[in-house]
């Protein structure tokens, strides 16, 4: 598990997601390759641009379910590695940095091409290394820094490219459509392979999960919206594109959109939109120098390359990963033609494609209950299959010399793995939880890990945590109880709600506890299981200021090892058909624990109201003291049924001098009464507004 200290700052939202994504998809898709694309199969390259998105969505909805489950930095990299193991994690993770490096640096090379159109006296080398540079210190201050330029530069684009869409409409030809669809198959499947990787950029955002706010609803969303902006413009684009440019002109013409624009209007069209290539290929550049600079982090943390690399700065930037980035980056650009070799790097993405697809498999198949996607990709496990299909044919469209550069990528790779990695690295993939079924070993360190990442996602909405804490029995524990009696006392109970018995409870979470499966942390023990019968969970939580002492047993010996005291013991007790809500349950209590404020409220709650309240973040729930001469005094007299509290909110507790009422909707509020109220943070705020002095 990573520590706060060495974790990226969440501060990307759903705007940023947009740009970043779509900022690093529309470029040379859009700019360069159309006439490429016409050189292969005439005005019939629309249809690649069409079916090249058709093909993605396998991929990119397992790349989504991937990075919902596993928001981390380094993307394709962390999901390798935590499904199909750290070797393959290694080949995936450096093949994907290096391919990230040379289309940022092919980007940089590509301004060229329409900076040409009205500049004859420059050195485009030393320009891309001088923008590389500049970038390189916008992203040192940080991925909200870097993602607002994205959003400056992804509206500059999308506002010309707008202009050139709307006003090219009166200009098309009509009968430049015709024989669109006189193609030859293998023909239109060969562009399909060299317009695919257009697209492939939306899913950069994975690399920098980490950095997403709300990341389950964040990143399903942003990568959805800007695939659909990609396409639209990919779409209308090239049909413009073709309507307009006579085909013995457009085949093979680097700059076919500056053409249109050209044809329309001139030298003044021709700068604007030589004006939003660039911006385009700087978009490119500056998302790919985020995303790459990632991945030197995240496998560095993982001890896959030396420790220096994980090292952030006081304000969470991986200056080292982000320094070697960049200088990797200046040397393509100094040493070698990124124009040639990065075309090569397309097949290892294709086949980190496939990899992603079987991840997916994987991850689903280990029945690792801790894997929680906020997004799970439909009709599995066919989408996962037919985007390792797609993608496995798609390579071998590219030709044999993507093939071979793929295969020196893997070599590399490889090589790094078994002489300097593999000695370094004791974990292995989820895939070693598929294999248990055959008796091989498992990897239990990814379920630890998994849990981790289920506390720092919090609940998901509709999780009903407020109201069962709300809800939960509370019991006062007399000095000098021991654990046993404790979970007596609590058996008891249950086996009137529950349709198990006492012995039963009692041995579940005995065994629980002796397997190692009851978290003590902070003065906190929170024994759990699940139970079949029951349809909603339910929460026990004990108070004693003597202290329980609880055995701490080895999981593997299941020999007593130490004692550790206690002050509470939450039990929680959820359906067994919904494992992971329980999982999220259990992380959010022990998040609540691991606060500095929730010791204080808790020995300091007066009553069980209180008690219950300690458990619940402040944003979540607000108490109301009603009295004459307050905000609250409107309250007095009224049944809660005529109270309108904002949409959102829910009366869950009265007190009314030392008795607790669960309220109805006939309940009169009196002077003196305190309400309990849980809500979503936005309500609470609206709450406060109108009843809190």
């Amino acid at each position: 598990m990573i520590g706060k200290k060495k974790k990226l700052k969440k501060e990307l939202n759903l705007i940023d997601v947009f740009a970043i994504a779509t900022g690093s998809t529309i470029s040379g898709g859009f700019f360069l390759i159309p006439g490429l694309a016409a050189a292969e199969v005439g005005n019939a390259f629309v249809l690649a641009y069409l079916l090249s998105a058709i093909l993605l969505i396998p991929s990119v909805l397992s790349k989504i379910e991937l990075a919902t489950a596993m928001p981390r930095a380094g993307g394709v990299y962390y999901f390798l590695d935590r499904s199909l193991g750290p070797g393959v994690g290694t080949i995936g993770g450096i093949g994907v940095w290096l391919v990230l490096i040379l289309k940022v640096s092919f980007a940089l090379v590509g301004i060229g091409a329409y900076l040409s159109l009205f500049v004859t006296s420059y050195n485009i080398t030393m320009l891309a290394v001088f923008i590389a540079i500049i970038l390189g210190i916008v992203n040192y201050f940080g991925a909200k820094k870097s993602s607002n330029l994205q959003i400056v530069l992804v509206s500059i684009l999308l506002i010309i490219i707008a202009g050139f869409i709307v006003t090219s409409i009166p200009f098309i030809e009509p009968s430049n459509y015709n024989q669109m669809f006189d193609f030859k198959f293998l023909d239109l499947m060969s562009t399909t392979g060299l317009v695919f990787i257009s697209y492939v950029g939306v899913t950069k955002i994975a690399s920098i999960s980490e950095e997403i706010k709300n990341p389950e609803r964040n990143i399903p969303l942003g990568i959805f919206l800007a695939l659909g902006t990609a396409f639209i413009v990919y779409i209308l684009g090239t049909m413009i594109i073709v309507g307009i440019v006579p085909m013995d002109i457009l085949r093979g013409n680097l700059t076919a959109v500056a053409t249109v624009e050209e044809l329309k209007f001139g030298n003044i069209g021709v700068i604007i939109i030589a004006v939003a290539a660039i911006v385009a290929f700087i978009s490119v550049a500056n998302s790919g120098i985020m995303s790459a600079s990632r991945y030197p982090l995240a496998m560095s943390r993982d001890h896959i390359i030396p420790a220096s690399f994980r090292k952030l700065t006081k304000n969470n930037i991986p200056t080292r990963s982000l320094m070697l980035t960049v200088l990797l980056i200046i040397i393509v650009l100094l040493v070698f033609d990124p124009t040639k070799i990065a075309k090569l790097a397309s097949a290892f993405q294709l086949l980190a494609f496939a990899f992603i697809s079987l991840s997916v498999i994987v991850m689903r198949e280990s029945k690792i209950e801790s894997y929680d996607p906020g997004y799970k990709s439909p009709f599995y496990p066919w989408m996962q299959i037919i985007g390792i299909a797609v993608s496995l044919f798609l390579i071998f469209q590219l030709g044999i010399l993507s093939i071979l550069f793929t295969i020196g990528l893997i070599l590399i790779g490889g090589a790094w793995y078994f002489f300097y990695s593999k000695s370094r690295v004791t974990r292995n993939g989820a895939i070693y939880h598929v294999f248990e079924r055959w008796g091989k070993s498992r990897y239990a360190g990814i379920d630890t890990e998994l849990r981790g990442i289920l506390k720092e996602k919090g609940l998901r909405k509709g999780d009903p945590f407020d109201q069962i804490v709300m809800q939960s029995k509370v019991f006062e524990l007399p000095e000098n109880i021991n654990f046993e009696k404790s979970v007596d006392a609590t058996a008891e109970w249950l086996a009137t709600k529950i349709p198990i018995s006492k012995e039963d409870i009692i041995k579940r979470v005995m065994e629980g506890t002796r397997v190692g499966a009851t978290p003590v942390t902070r003065g906190v023990a929170l024994p759990h299981f699940r139970c079949e019968g029951i349809d909603h969970s339910m929460l026990v939580l004990l108070r004693t200021k003597s202290g329980i002492d609880i055995p701490i047993f080895n999981p593997l010996t299941y020999q007593e090892e130490d004692v550790q005291r206690v002050t509470a013991v939450f039990f929680l007790i959820s359906p067994e058909k919904d494992p992971t809500q329980h999982l999220r349950m259990l992380a959010q209590i022990a998040g609540r624990v691991d606060e500095e404020s929730f010791a204080e409220e808790w020995y300091a709650a007066k009553d069980e109201q209180e008690l219950r309240e300690a458990l619940l973040h402040d944003d979540n729930f607000q108490a109301l003291h009603v009295f004459h001469g307050k905000k609250t005094e409107s309250l007095i007299n009224k049944p809660l049924k005529e109270i309108d509290f904002p949409s959102g909110c829910l009366v869950t507790l009265l007190q009314r001098g030392g008795e607790i009422i669960v309220p109805k909707g006939n309940t009169k509020i009196l002077e003196g009464d305190r309400i309990t109220i849980i809500g979503d943070p936005e309500s609470m705020q609206q709450l406060r507004k109108l009843y809190v002095n």
